[in-house]
């Protein structure tokens, strides 16, 4: 994928890319993170929906996708009638080939992720720099407790 000039607030490394949804685009609608940090691997955006605004009913023909509310408060409506909340936190997987529909039920702008993808999952692939034995994860430690 080339470099976008599309997103100028962007900051690009040696490998990496970082911004803030508002270096996305502005008002109510779609950011294209995927375009806008240069994801390769799957697809992924995130969504601004204004109160008592619903996205159309919609499913997919090969990508499974996830759900993650980050603000607000969203009803997800599926082709069965069924549907569900999701509070801020919230998550929902759905297969590609099932019908849904987002809504902003909240009296804010909510705020939510999209990630699609297929093709299944790749295992774990971490690893540490060469040389280096330290541990994965550490804890801060309370203040005065360092040793």
């Amino acid at each position: 994928m080339e470099a976008s000039t599309e997103y100028p607030r962007v900051k690009r490394g040696n490998g990496y890319a970082i911004g803030r949804l508002e270096d996305l685009g502005e008002g109510p609608g779609f950011r294209k993170v995927r375009k806008g940090l240069e994801v390769t691997a799957f697809g992924v955006n995130a969504v601004v929906m204004p109160p008592g605004i619903a996205g159309p009913f919609h499913a997919h023909d090969i990508q499974e996708e996830l759900y993650f509310v980050h603000r607000g408060t969203i009803e997800i409506e599926f082709g069965d009638g069924s549907s569900e909340r999701l509070e801020p936190g919230s998550f929902a997987r759905v297969n590609a080939d099932t019908m849904r529909r987002l809504r902003n039920v909240g009296p804010e702008d909510a705020v939510f992720i999209c990630v699609g993808g297929k093709g299944g999952y790749v295992g774990r692939d971490g690893r540490a720099p060469e040389g280096d034995p330290g541990p994965r994860v550490r804890r801060n430690e309370p203040s005065g407790e360092r040793g």
